[in-house]
């Protein structure tokens, strides 16, 4: 492999001749050969976005060359957009504060920027340091990063696929809304609603999440630049916080602001926490919709089978012609996934010593995978599973007509004692409410047929 020498403080550094990355960059990835995940590439696109803020918010308080400026804006325009992600080689499992991750961008801008500049032929060097990194620090560079790469994958992926699936739910609640079926609590049978109503229940659990997760959001764009080492802001102009908010503003399309308290914007999380916790309330929605459609669709002829899924593929490598709820279970284990990542966030944000959180890396990489697998597991739900979802209608019947929790409809006329006796009757002598009734004599025929009507069971009694 051809190299090329680069350094830094410490000395001199063979890097691969083919990468943009200088001698830090190369450091960390002897120093941390740790796992195989990588830093997420919502983090460097957000890095890009922040370096191309701070290069215009420099410029406009006179802190930088204006050509300097404009090529650190090219170069991460560059970036983002050809989506240069092989000059960002980093892992999670690097400093707390993220500093190789920034000062990997650092130099890959300045790099890039140089070559750019030399085959211009123009007398300028771009310092990683002393230029792309002007007025910063890593300390309020990356919590920065986190905040706009955790609102743009909130705003990207994970609420459009709430939408979607909400959508897709809405059509199946109107679909099914006058088909009634048992209801069932505690696992047992209990009395009547719609198929409608009980898939209403997961749409509104959509909703709700989908305002949570906004509200959630709107915490996330408060940024922490301008704090430099440790919230002071040494080394920045008293503007520079604010300026670099307006023109991320710009670039993203999306509403920041420069955190009013940049102490706790480096040693705090407790926003990105309570985004996430709004995201493991959708994961908690999502489990319990997952598995009542695994269990509605169960059988098909020994289980409960009220409804039918979409035979995606073999289900079993021995059992001809078996159908599993194979998207239910890819969704539950994400949501598994998920509850596993906001115990990590928690305690990542728990960590915030003195003037400096040091789980910055693990806390977004946890963050931007819950909204990833989400966002996917909810779609794959969608398509390969619920817009093909079937009413069973034979069975629905069939339980309907089975069901001795029909004599809750008798409360009213005959109290709570001889409705329970009738019911009792019946299950220990298998037979219907209606015969069970008639044979104690508590009601007429007529009357029984009166009282005991499911479509009348479904709604408040007037």
């Amino acid at each position: 492999m051809e190299t090329r020498l680069e350094k830094d403080t410490l000395g001199e550094v063979e890097v691969p001749a083919d990468k943009w990355w200088g001698a830090q960059t190369q450091r960390s990835l002897t120093n941390f050969k740790i796992g195989t995940e990588k830093m997420p590439s919502e983090v460097v696109e957000a890095f890009t976005i922040l370096k191309e803020a701070t290069a215009k918010a420099n410029v406009r308080l006179g802190k930088l060359e204006e050509k300097k400026g404009e090529m650190i804006v090219k170069v991460c325009q560059e970036i983002r957009n050809e989506n240069k992600l092989d000059h960002f080689p980093l892992v999670v499992w690097q400093t707390g504060s993220g500093t190789q991750s920034n000062m990997n961008m650092n130099e890959v801008i300045a790099y890039r920027s140089n070559e750019l500049l030399n085959k211009a032929k123009e007398d300028i060097i771009v310092h990683p340091n002393d230029d792309v990194n002007r007025s910063q620090s890593s300390n309020d560079t990356f919590p920065t990063a986190m905040h706009i790469a955790a609102v743009l994958s909130i705003q990207k992926k994970l609420l459009p696929a709430v939408s979607n699936l909400k959508h897709s739910i809405n059509k199946k609640r109107k679909e099914f809304e006058s088909i009634i079926k048992i209801g069932r609590t505690h696992l047992q049978d209990a009395t009547p609603l719609t198929l409608g109503q009980e898939i209403s229940g997961w749409e509104y659990m959509l909703e709700k999440s989908e305002r949570m997760i906004k509200e959630g959001a709107e915490h996330l764009r408060n940024l922490a630049i301008g704090g430099t080492a440790v919230g002071t802001g040494i080394n920045a102009h008293p503007k520079f916080g604010e300026f670099t908010a307006e023109e991320i503003s710009r670039i993203t399309g999306e509403t920041f602001f420069s955190s009013e308290n940049k102490f706790h914007a480096l040693t705090s999380h407790d926003e990105i926490t309570y985004a996430h916790g709004a995201i493991k309330a959708l994961a908690a929605d999502l489990m319990k919709i997952a598995n009542d459609v695994r269990w509605l669709a169960s059988g098909p002829r020994s289980g409960i089978g009220e409804i039918t899924i979409p035979a995606n593929e073999p289900g079993s490598s021995i059992m001809p012609g078996k159908v599993n709820p194979t998207q239910s279970e890819a969704l539950t284990m994400v949501v598994s996934q998920v509850f596993g990542n906001d115990v990590t966030i928690g305690f990542g944000a728990s960590q915030g010593n003195f003037e400096l959180n040091v789980y910055k890396p693990v806390i977004v990489y946890n963050f931007l995978q819950s909204v990833t697998l989400l966002s996917d597991g909810m779609e794959s739900f969608r398509e390969k599973c619920v817009v093909g979802i079937e009413a069973n209608e034979d069975v629905i019947n069939e339980h309907v007509k089975n069901s001795l929790m029909l004599v809750t409809a008798l409360n009213p006329y005959i109290g709570y004692e001889k409705a329970a006796e009738i019911a009792k009757k019946a299950h220990k002598e298998q037979t219907t409410l209606k015969e069970a009734t008639l044979a104690l004599g508590y009601l007429s025929e007529d009357e029984f047929d009166k009282y005991v009507n499911p479509k009348k069971m479904v709604k408040p009694t007037e």
